[in-house]
């Protein structure tokens, strides 16, 4: 492989003759060997350090910091970031893993993008006196400022994708609500008989777990959008002109569509990480909801011949070397999974951002590595659960309906009509006899099998009794 020579304060160091990074980039690419993650398979970030880029260089253009020609190159190649980021993503080869507090990412878009403008500019690789990664590329910033603004963009947009996923899940939901409807169930608490129900009310709850976290995730997200972009090192400003801090945020607002605005206290907000905490709670509260609406669909499609079997989940593939016939709720079983590393990457985001020091948090890389891998693993996990779960349950409706006349929990639709005490009694002995309450109820003659046929009609069997309220003395 070809080479080339660069140089910075370590000395002398080769680089492959093709690269568009620099020496910064493999001095990065030989220290953090640590994961097969790169920086360059996250497109959203790498178009995020765009915007920054060119924000910075139109606000360095205004205050007289770069020539114009200096600006025509950079803007040309954060656009060339922006546009087309799958291009340019094995330009950015280095570990997501990394110590430095993402200065080598910093250190790479600029060599990236200077080598970039240059060849626009019609010069060579690496000539760096018309257009320096530092001097110009990087001028009035600082990897303290553009990492973490970068990152918030970044993330607003990969959420927006798996706001997405789980809006298109909410809907196959409700449109299963509108099947089920008429289906009659036993509603259980704590795995045992509690009151009857239909399957939509029981698919309208998981529709509305997920709206509600829906939501939230909206509303959290929105703090993303406040920024320390200008306020370099430490969050004083040094090396800006007057005024910078808001000319960049306002040019970054205009180039992104995105109203973002400027850190009420930049040197608090270039240390701190709170935000990061803020987002992945939320991502940790849906993770905790789907995998109990996993759980849930696994219990409803246990069986098929010895569990609950009220429903039937897709088959997708054998279920066992040993086992003939055997069909698993693979996809609730993957979701759960993907749920637990979600929850694992809260922890491990809570402690990094916990252990900023002074005037700088050196910790987000494996913030941003915890948060993206989180998003996109919920995003791939809901996109899996709608389109080869849900979209084709099918239900055992009536399993599901002779399970709740042989139920001992109707009895609770009697309580208001023959007593607490008398109900427990009716309870007991259905148990003991393998019974069920009618059969009971009737061989006592407490009540009538017109009026148990009233009282456990569909209507009265998913509410309150309405119809049916004749005062005790007139049963008994």
């Amino acid at each position: 492989m070809q080479t080339r020579i660069e140089h910075d304060l370590l000395g002398a160091k080769e680089v492959p003759f093709s690269a568009y990074y620099g020496i910064h980039t493999q001095r990065a690419l030989e220290n953090f060997k640590i994961s097969h993650l790169t920086v360059g398979q996250s497109l959203h970030f790498i178009r995020a350090l765009g915007f920054v880029k060119k924000a910075a260089a139109q606000s360095n253009f205004n205050y007289k910091k770069i020539s114009e020609q200096q600006l025509k190159a950079i803007e040309y190649a954060a656009d060339q970031l922006i546009e087309q980021p799958q291009q340019w993503a094995a330009s950015f080869p280095i570990d997501c893993y990394q110590g430095g507090a993402g200065t080598s990412v910093n250190m790479n878009c600029n060599e990236v993008i200077a080598n970039i403008g240059l060849e626009y500019l019609g010069e060579q690789k690496v000539s760096y006196s018309i257009l320096h990664p530092n001097d110009h590329v990087n001028k009035s910033q600082s990897t303290n400022d553009v990492y973490p603004t970068a990152l918030r963009i970044s993330l607003y947009h990969r959420i927006e994708d798996l706001l997405l996923a789980l809006d298109k899940l909410i809907q196959t939901i409700r449109a299963k609500v509108a099947d089920f409807k008429h289906v009659l169930k036993m509603g259980r608490t704590q795995l045992q008989d509690a009151v009857p129900m239909t399957m939509g009310q029981e698919f309208q709850a998981f529709a509305t777990l997920l709206n509600e976290d829906m939501r939230l995730i909206k509303k959290m997200r929105e703090f993303l959008l406040e920024i320390n972009l200008g306020a370099t090192a430490i969050g004083t400003g040094v090396n800006t002109p007057e005024g910078y801090a808001q000319h960049i945020t306002a040019r970054l607002a205009e180039l992104t569509g995105l109203p973002v605005k400027g850190a009420e206290d930049y040197v608090e907000a270039t240390s701190d990480c709170g935000v990061f905490i803020l987002i992945s709670s939320t991502l940790k509260r849906l993770a905790c909801k789907l995998s109990k609406i996993c759980n849930d669909l696994r219990l409803l499609s246990s069986g098929p011949r010895t569990g609950l079997a009220e429903i039937r989940l897709p088959e997708l593939q054998a279920g066992s070397s040993i086992m003939p016939a055997k069909v698993n709720p693979v996809i609730p079983e993957v979701v759960n999974q993907i749920a637990f590393k979600v929850m694992g990457n809260d922890l491990t985001i809570s402690m990094a951002a916990e252990a900023g020091q002074l005037q700088l948090n050196v910790m987000e890389p494996v913030i941003a590595l915890s948060l993206n891998e989180s998003i996109e693993l919920l995003q791939h996990g809901i996109s899996s659960l709608d389109e080869k779960c849900f979209a084709g349950i099918q239900v055992n409706e009536q399993q599901a309906y002779d399970m709740v006349m042989r139920s001992v929990g109707i009895v609770t639709l009697l309580d208001p009509i023959l007593g607490h005490d008398r109900c427990d009694a009716i309870g007991k002995q259905c148990i003991a006899e393998n019974k069920t309450i009618q059969e009971v109820v009737l061989s006592q003659g407490l009540m009538t099998e017109e009026q148990l046929k009233e009282v456990f009609s569909f209507e009265n069997l998913i509410s309150e009794v309405r119809n049916f309220q004749a005062p005790l003395q007139d049963i008994a």
